[in-house]
């Protein structure tokens, strides 16, 4: 790398090794990432103010048709409040959803410099092993997530406040939730992203990492 070319790049690239942090959440029909139906997605894209402090930047959101023959558990509908043939959700095929979703990724990754982006999710596995099936199962070649590597909030949160489940751990940090409205991909990603900036900037205030 040049010295011209890393002064192009903006300070996220330089926070987590050249990687852009990216919030994901899914919701899904059910646990097996490779027979249920992924029926919502939602991204928010970090940035970095001039302060050197994560924002939540850009959002994505998709409601999701299911994939031909995709399974769709009951109490999966019943948790996430989901209605897959309500006329009002405007869903897209699944590979529309991902292509522009990756669209607005990789245009962020080229703006700050970036190498690559990394998913943030709560229990990131499960979101990145979803995420990973439907990328095959369309047959999507460019996928700018690292395809293994994560961010997962629930191991962070159980570090910086003792909880691991998402609500307690806003609570803790002093962000609100609403009950009510979880479950929804925008929503629990909106959270996510909140208490990652949260737990990051916090750990610089305390001197953790050095400018």
């Amino acid at each position: 790398m040049t010295e011209s070319s890393d002064r192009q790049k903006l300070p996220i690239a330089h926070r987590f090794r050249g990687f852009l942090p990216v919030v994901l959440d899914l919701e899904t029909g059910g646990f097996n990432s490779k027979t249920d139906a992924l029926l919502e997605s939602a991204i928010v894209i970090l940035e970095m103010n001039d302060d050197g402090f994560l924002v939540p930047g850009e959002r994505v959101f998709f409601n999701i048709e299911p994939f031909e023959g995709a399974n769709i558990e009951q109490s999966a509908l019943e948790f996430t409040g989901i209605d897959p043939n309500h006329p009002f959700r405007m869903a897209v095929p699944e590979k529309e959803a991902l292509i522009e979703t990756f669209r607005a990724v990789r245009a962020e990754v080229r703006r700050t410099g970036c190498n690559r982006a990394i998913i943030v999710a709560h229990n990131a596995s499960f979101d990145q092993g979803f995420l990973n099936q439907a990328v095959e199962r369309c047959s999507i070649k460019r996928n700018p997530f690292h395809p293994f590597s994560a961010f997962d909030t629930a191991t962070l949160c159980g570090l910086a406040f003792g909880q691991t489940v998402l609500a307690r751990a806003c609570q803790a940090a002093g962000i609100e939730f609403d009950s009510e409205e979880a479950h929804s991909a925008k929503y629990d990603c909106d959270k996510t992203a909140e208490v990652f900036c949260h737990i990051v900037n916090r750990w610089r205030q305390l001197g953790g990492l050095e400018d």
